[in-house]
């Protein structure tokens, strides 16, 4: 089967895109895993399908797979070059578009010089629906990693993330951590797990190791998650820079009962055509 792709990175965050908007693609987790190889395969964190929207008040829908065949609610780097994607292809004008993803309807916008700013949705905080295990709400939870007991700020933003605040990104053990609390008995759908250092109220580094990916150089929903963890704690401001090995991203909150908005690039690296193995 021979398949057109579009490569995308959003602060390193990469992305092998898809488009079915004319016919149903349907990859096996085998498709998947070599797609995403760096190797064999075109090489990404995350494979990203375009869709057209089931409800017509939608422009479109996308899915988003992970590098281990695994599919996730939602992705803030692949929202931007999302947007990029369908107008450089030409399947929309609009430079605003609301898009159905397992996590909810996002509304990415393609800026005027260049960036993509995306409505991210309001941060989920109650246990349930994060999910997450949990006597009750709270700021924050006592959570125990191989030996060591941290606390951290429990999440969503459409996708669970667990975020710890960390002295230094540069020595967070992030590898050996990660894996841990990503597979957390607390989480039954397992979390990405956030490191961040506090540069100042306006400025945090920020390390993820994401779910069926392991660490990757930036994370929009982690930097999202991050921020918000950051804010309710009373350590940032509403507008933040949040660097990661990628890049910058801008995200800002103005608190509960408003949603989060991450502002970055999105890139287009090259385009191809695959041969999917059977």
């Amino acid at each position: 089967m021979q398949l057109p792709f579009t490569k995308m990175q959003g602060l390193g965050n990469d992305f092998v895109v898809l488009d079915a908007t004319a016919a149903p693609l349907q990859l096996s987790p085998g498709q998947i895993r070599w797609i995403a190889d760096r190797h064999f395969g075109v090489g990404c964190d995350q494979i990203l399908i375009v869709e057209r929207a089931h409800d017509p008040a939608n422009d479109f829908r996308y899915r988003i797979l992970n590098a281990d065949g695994s599919e996730v609610e939602n992705c803030g780097n692949g929202a931007r070059c999302f947007v990029r994607f369908v107008r450089d292809q030409g399947l929309t004008q609009k430079n605003e578009i609301r898009v159905e993803t397992l996590g909810g309807v996002i509304a990415p916008r393609l800026d005027v010089d260049g960036r993509v700013t995306v409505n991210m949705g309001e941060p989920v905080f109650e246990p349930t629906r994060i999910p997450f295990t949990a006597p009750a709400q709270a700021l924050t939870y006592p959570l125990t990693v191989g030996a060591v007991t941290h606390a951290f700020s429990v999440l969503s933003m459409g996708n669970p993330h667990a975020v710890q605040v960390v002295p230094s990104v540069a020595t967070a053990p992030v590898a050996s951590e990660g894996p841990l609390i990503e597979h957390h008995p607390a989480f039954p759908k397992r979390v990405n797990a956030g490191f961040m250092e506090v540069v100042s109220r306006t400025h945090i580094r920020l390390r993820v190791f994401e779910r069926g990916a392991g660490e990757t150089l930036a994370c929009g929903t982690g930097a999202c998650a991050a921020v918000v963890a950051g804010i309710t704690r009373h350590l940032l401001d509403a507008t933040v820079t949040v660097t990661t090995h990628g890049g910058d991203l801008s995200i800002t909150w103005q608190g509960p009962g408003h949603p989060v908005w991450m502002t970055g690039d999105a890139v287009t690296v090259f385009t191809g055509e695959l041969r999917l193995p059977e």
